[in-house]
């Protein structure tokens, strides 16, 4: 079994890497402990990659997981950042430029939404993909979030992609499924060997600012019952985590990456630390 480790989901430090580039952001994540990341919503350029590559050098950085896209959305619509469709020589130089095995698809674009026979298609266009991808020695992978709980003839939408596909595996995060109604712990076995990360973030019911909500009577009752539910700092919400982090272990993940979507004003060097701590607590030290 591979060891597994813990690290950094970068989608929450883009701001910090835009302010201070990308080597100064990986060079904090170190002094914080961790020694993985997965880059999201940060442009591949060759600027870069060659700084990510100066930090595996220094710090001994992980650049364990890489994002990209899968096509333009639509012919008016660039889909942002690099796509396996117009960029899948670059994305797989970039890769192996930092050593990374692990490619990820952040979520299902929006002219695939609607109906199970486009879900299918994207799924056949995807593991496609996959396949030519492990060819070079990188694995793709669907990250899900609450939308694919919906259900098709009874059955869940990302049930239906993973039933659908060999070469595809799925990136799950724990907050979403939870969101979804879901346990992560019935959820997470039914992909065993078809995972190896996992998102790991808290899931509370946030203070009341009646301040913060638009109009007036039920409008704004209504904006309160479906906005005070967010995403939380790893301890400070109420998901089984330990129990969560076991069960991702035993179901073949080796990544488990802290994220938080929103952070409501904290910065995200805070977050993490919370995050860090609470994952110390629970014994995960020696996964840092």
């Amino acid at each position: 079994m591979v060891k597994p480790q813990i690290g950094v989901q970068m989608m929450m430090l883009k701001q910090k890497v835009e302010e201070d580039g990308i080597y100064n952001v990986l060079r904090t994540i170190h002094e914080l402990g961790y020694h993985a990341v997965e880059v999201s919503q940060i442009e591949m350029t060759a600027h870069n990659i060659a700084e990510m590559q100066k930090a595996i050098e220094d710090f001994d950085m992980n650049i364990a997981a890489m994002s990209c896209g899968v096509e333009d959305i639509s012919s008016e619509q660039k889909y942002p950042g690099d796509t396996l469709q117009n960029d899948f020589e670059k994305i797989v130089a970039d890769c192996k430029a930092v050593n990374c095995n692990i490619l990820r698809i952040g979520m299902l674009p929006m002219n695939y939404m609607g109906s199970k026979d486009s879900i299918l298609n994207f799924a056949k266009i995807c593991d496609d993909y996959a396949r030519r991808l492990k060819a070079e020695g990188i694995d793709l992978y669907y990250h899900a979030h609450n939308l694919e709980f919906v259900r098709y003839d009874g059955q869940f939408m990302l049930d239906l992609m993973r039933d659908n596909t060999s070469n595809l595996g799925f990136e799950l995060d724990v907050h979403w499924i939870w969101r979804a109604g879901l346990n992560p712990i019935d959820v997470i076995p039914n992909y065993a060997q078809r995972i190896r990360a996992i998102h790991l973030k808290d899931f509370r019911v946030g203070e009341i600012d009646m301040n913060q909500y638009p109009g007036e009577g039920h409008e704004k009752i209504y904006y309160m019952l479906h906005m005070i539910t967010q995403f939380a700092e790893l301890g400070e919400g109420t998901l089984p985590l330990k129990d969560i982090i076991e069960v991702g272990l035993e179901s073949g993940s080796e990544y488990f990456f802290v994220e938080q979507d929103e952070l409501y004003g904290a910065d995200p060097y805070d977050c993490l630390v919370t995050s860090r701590d609470h994952l110390f607590e629970l014994g995960y030290k020696h996964w840092f």
